[in-house]
């Protein structure tokens, strides 16, 4: 028998969760079941390929925390990940167990999810844990609460032996319903694979650039001008190339919730809205006060100075905006 345990907390070392989850794991493995863990934290940037991980398994456990609101964004974009690519054949036969432990409120209303949303991926959950844990210490030195946790364990474990049967619920027939609109007829092989082109960023982003640079391209052949950006067009008109610049302003603008990139080597601007990882300063500000320095009615190191912009990075070449982007 093989249980996985999908745990989407932080990983904190007072975090009750994580204490509920060694006592289930260490009576599993008494039961002589193979016991597998994923900290999602630490699978981030591989959530959207974890569903194939269910192909071999008889059960599943979903461990949450619940710090303010929910149980948290990692474990819904696994879940996220099972809807879209998960192999839902094989997930309607895997029993589940959602564990959650709160030290706030919320844990009935976590779990109850944990357990609607197996539900409509088809599964079959099981009653689950929680708790409200005020005191991490108290909790785990607590004999009765340990005695507990290891009877839920126990349960899990008759339940995926007995392979147990569930009575029908609603949430089959709106399963049903909701997977009617999906254009795309994939096998689980097919969703396997488009899980793995989604996790990889550098694949994402390359094709991001193809449908921009298409995007483009035809609405050259319609004669469609695109119109231009005025912070990027204002950027572009007052840059005073220096000869050995090389170097990489990205501007944050808070009020707009985007990104101005100039990108200048030596003579060479490249200006553009989007996202860059290589910038040696990075200026977070409010859009008035931004256009207040295009304007030329304050400098980037006065917006700096006065509190208006904050900076990260090179603090040495902030200076040096000024020099190449004159808007006096």
């Amino acid at each position: 028998m093989r249980v996985n345990i999908y745990y989407g907390g932080r990983g904190l070392i007072d975090d009750p969760t994580l204490f509920a989850l060694e006592k289930i794991e260490k009576v599993l493995e008494e039961l002589r079941v193979t016991v597998e863990r994923y900290n999602l934290y630490e699978e981030k940037s591989n959530i959207m390929v974890l569903p194939k991980t269910l192909k071999d398994v008889d059960g599943v456990i979903l461990a949450a925390s619940v710090e303010w609101f929910g149980y948290g964004g990692f474990l819904q974009q696994f879940l996220d990940a099972c809807w879209l690519y998960g192999d839902k054949d094989k997930m309607s036969k895997l029993y589940m167990m959602p564990v959650v432990m709160a030290t706030t409120y919320g844990e009935r209303e976590a779990s109850y999810n944990l357990i609607r949303a197996w539900e409509m991926l088809g599964g079959l959950p099981e009653e689950g844990l929680c708790a409200y844990v005020d005191d991490h210490v108290e909790f785990e030195t607590n004999a009765e609460y340990g005695r507990l946790i290891e009877k839920k364990a126990e349960n899990f474990y008759r339940t995926i032996s007995k392979k147990a049967i569930a009575l029908p619920n609603s949430s089959m027939q709106v399963k049903k319903k909701v997977s009617r609109g999906s254009t795309l007829s994939l096998t689980p092989q097919e969703s396997e694979q488009l899980s793995a082109y989604v996790s990889n960023d550098s694949y994402v982003k390359k094709q991001k650039e193809d449908i921009e640079e298409l995007a483009s391209l035809f609405k050259g052949m319609l004669g469609v001008e695109e119109a231009k950006d005025p912070y990027v067009t204002a950027l572009e008109d007052h840059f005073y190339p220096m000869d050995d610049a090389q170097v990489v302003f990205r501007i944050d603008l808070i009020d707009e919730d985007s990104t101005l990139v100039a990108e200048i080597n030596k003579k060479k601007l490249n200006c553009y809205r989007g996202e860059t990882d290589r910038a040696d300063v990075i200026a977070k500000v409010h859009t008035p006060v931004f256009e207040s320095i295009i304007k030329g009615e304050k400098s980037f190191q006065a917006a700096f100075m006065d509190g208006a912009m904050t900076v990260q990075g090179n603090l040495k070449i902030v200076r040096s905006f000024d020099m190449m982007f004159r808007f006096d």
